[in-house]
């Protein structure tokens, strides 16, 4: 697998997820995934980056464009150095909220892509990694 692109940048505020959520799209773009397949990925990162920043006290977001022979996919990696997440197998269930929200966003971030892995440790933060292929 090749890399194309590897871009690092911080989520310390609401308008980095914004500007996140428009490099994640101009990623997406670039490697020619779908309009569908780009809102899923764009979808997803948002709510991580959110989650990272509300949950996690900000973090880094770390946004690859991936050319594995004849895919050409977009993954985005999100890591905090916050409280990590006690439970894993709750958080992931729909429903469950820590904050009054749905309780869709792991959960649902899970559906919108092709490959979803978290890891998560007490005191010492959590990494979720996302791809979305073409």
């Amino acid at each position: 697998m090749v890399v194309l692109r590897d871009e690092l940048t911080g989520l310390r505020s609401m308008d980095d997820i914004i500007k996140a959520r428009q490099l994640v799209r101009d990623c997406a773009i670039f490697q020619g995934l779908s309009l569908v397949d780009q809102t899923k990925i764009v979808t997803a990162a948002s709510e991580l980056a959110r989650n990272t920043l509300v949950h996690g006290g900000g973090g880094d977001m770390r946004l690859q464009a991936l050319n594995d022979g004849p895919r050409r996919g977009v993954k985005v990696i999100f890591a905090d150095r916050g409280p990590g997440i006690p439970d894993l197998e709750l958080a992931m269930k729909d429903g469950y909220t820590t904050r009054g929200g749905l309780g869709l966003g792991l959960s649902g971030s899970k559906r919108l892509v092709n490959e979803f892995s978290i890891e998560s440790q007490s005191g010492q933060g959590t990494t979720v990694s996302i791809v979305r292929w073409k």
